[in-house]
């Protein structure tokens, strides 16, 4: 059965109560770490990424984009440790989506991150479109994924984010496959849910495009870490003030290629401490959130 859309929601009637230890706004900082998973004829791929810092460029046909894979190389050289520097001293965990492939091209990275408590949940095998793969494809891209971040990292991932969006078959793949807490591929709420997949119920935490460095590729879009900045910071005090009444969970997305930037980076510095100055804040992984939803859920029931 494919999947049903879900226009209502918690619609009025949002969950009350609060986060563990009596926090109000659950922060989640995701580092999307892509690097050396995107297409390029240089990993044999038969097509190459044309999102660059320049916007949407495209070389000619069977030329390789030797700019476009070094502005993906500063994150992965670069960006990505002015990210983790700033979450060490803030003593921030995050979660990194992850692709795979990525960790496999630096491992150091892995070691890093998972010695400073970082979450890894599987960004796919590759960063890629999973609806352009055949369910075949798709079910052996999860299972590799599976492996390979486990062995790189010394963790097996509960959590499962695709590049853009799902196909439609992704969740029961994930379900089949098990082991997963939950997925976040979803853009439909600022707290999670939970929905029917295969006769089983999965626990969706979402994600969100808006308070998302990526904006920074795009034009029109963000051109300095000021404007990032004042994004995070106006989403912080809706969120913030909404969870006096009930719990609310606020996702930040990063892109080392992206943020790590000299001219960017302050923002997220900033945006911590500015965060950190509130009582009642709680910065989690995604895993830490979906454990707490869904002891609340037992809670709940009375199922523990």
């Amino acid at each position: 059965m494919l999947p049903q859309r879900d226009l209502v929601g918690y619609a009025d009637t949002p969950p009350t109560g609060a986060w563990p230890n009596g926090a109000r706004l659950a922060v989640n900082i995701v580092v999307n770490y892509e690097e050396g998973s995107e297409r390029s004829f240089a990993m044999g791929d038969d097509d190459q990424e044309s999102m660059t810092e320049w916007g949407s460029y495209v070389t000619p046909a069977g030329t390789r984009n030797l700019a476009m894979e070094s502005m993906y190389e500063y994150g992965s050289r670069v960006g990505i440790w002015r990210i983790l520097d700033i979450l060490r001293e803030a003593d921030v965990r995050s979660t990194f989506f992850a692709c795979a492939v990525a960790l496999e091209q630096n491992p150091r990275v892995a070691r890093v991150a998972s010695a400073d408590g970082h979450e890894f949940c599987s960004h796919g095998y590759r960063w890629e479109e999973v609806f352009r793969l055949s369910e075949d494809e798709e079910r052996e891209h999860i299972r590799l994924a599976i492996e390979s971040i486990t062995a790189t990292t010394g963790k097996r991932p509960v959590g499962w984010y695709c590049r853009y969006g799902p196909s439609v078959r992704t969740r029961r793949l994930l379900v089949e496959e098990g082991g997963f807490l939950y997925d976040s591929d979803a853009y439909n709420d600022d707290v999670p849910y939970f929905t029917e997949v295969a006769g089983s119920r999965q626990l969706v935490v979402p994600y969100t495009t808006d308070m998302n460095d990526f904006r920074f590729w795009l034009s029109p879009g963000l051109t300095s870490g000021r404007e990032f900045l004042d994004n995070l910071k106006e989403g912080f005090d809706v969120l913030f003030e909404e969870s006096a009444r009930g719990p609310r969970m606020m996702s930040v997305g990063l892109h080392p290629r992206m943020v790590g930037r000299p001219g960017k980076i302050r923002a997220l510095k900033d945006f911590i401490a500015y965060a950190q100055a509130h009582e009642g804040v709680w910065f989690a992984t995604r895993e830490e959130i979906a454990r707490a939803w869904l002891a609340r859920e037992g809670e709940a029931t009375g199922v523990v």
